[in-house]
């Protein structure tokens, strides 16, 4: 068998805030990522823990990688699990990294309060179809859902949407487009997800990363 297939477990992370975040918590447990993802071209990184690898996926990615065994477990925002569903994973721990806020936003000018008031059908640009459609189902407001994988502060300026729904962190990028945060929908923070069969039959191995895991996350001084 090769060194590979050896290692007992894989945590599936996303580059970036996610990544960086997750960082201090495996180190809680004792783990450091040997490479930068941000610099390296390996998509498979060892660990200083013969007992872990870590494989770097697309954020929107982590739940299948998860739910299918291919990672045993992962961290994903709560934005991603719920476009997912959810479906064979288990969620035993929010992290308290990855701050953000899910929110609807549109250009500064736009009258949002009155529009929704008189019941007219908004246009609306997200990748959070799942998130935005629940949102204003709730309102009694139709919508016309546009899907977007990036760039959605052009969609009101170039009048393609009235609105977009998206993460918001600081708010600048917003801004800087001339667009105003209008409504929030959720307070969105990154979750440790397990596949539901490894947790069986790897639970002792999964135990000391899960314990380690769930201690720094209640010390973690941006817990919401």
């Amino acid at each position: 068998m090769s060194a590979l297939h050896s290692v007992p477990l894989t945590l599936a992370l996303s580059k970036g805030r996610i990544f960086e975040e997750t960082a201090p918590l495996l180190a809680a447990a004792g783990v450091v990522v040997t490479e930068d993802p941000e610099t390296s071209r390996k998509l498979i990184l060892s660990t200083s823990s013969p007992q872990l690898r870590v494989i770097v996926v697309r954020a929107s990615d982590v739940p299948t990688y998860v739910q299918y065994g291919a990672a045993d477990f992962g961290v994903a925002g709560k934005d991603v699990l719920l476009e997912h569903g959810g479906a064979g994973l288990y969620q035993p721990i929010d992290l308290n990294i990855a701050h953000c806020r899910m929110s609807v936003a549109v250009q500064a000018g736009f009258d949002y309060a009155r529009a929704v008031q008189q019941g007219a059908r908004l246009r609306v640009a997200t990748k959070y179809l799942h998130c935005a459609r629940e949102h204003f189902a709730a309102k009694g407001v139709h919508v016309d859902l546009i899907k977007l994988y990036g760039s959605m502060e052009l969609a009101p300026l170039v009048g393609l949407a009235d609105a977009i729904v998206d993460l918001v962190s600081s708010g600048g990028t917003l801004r800087a487009n001339n667009l105003v945060e209008v409504e929030e929908i959720m307070q969105i923070s990154s979750r440790l997800i397990v596949n539901q069969a490894a947790l069986k039959l790897k639970r002792q191995a999964l135990k000391p990363f899960l314990d380690a895991f769930a201690r720094a996350a209640q010390l973690n001084p941006a817990a919401a």
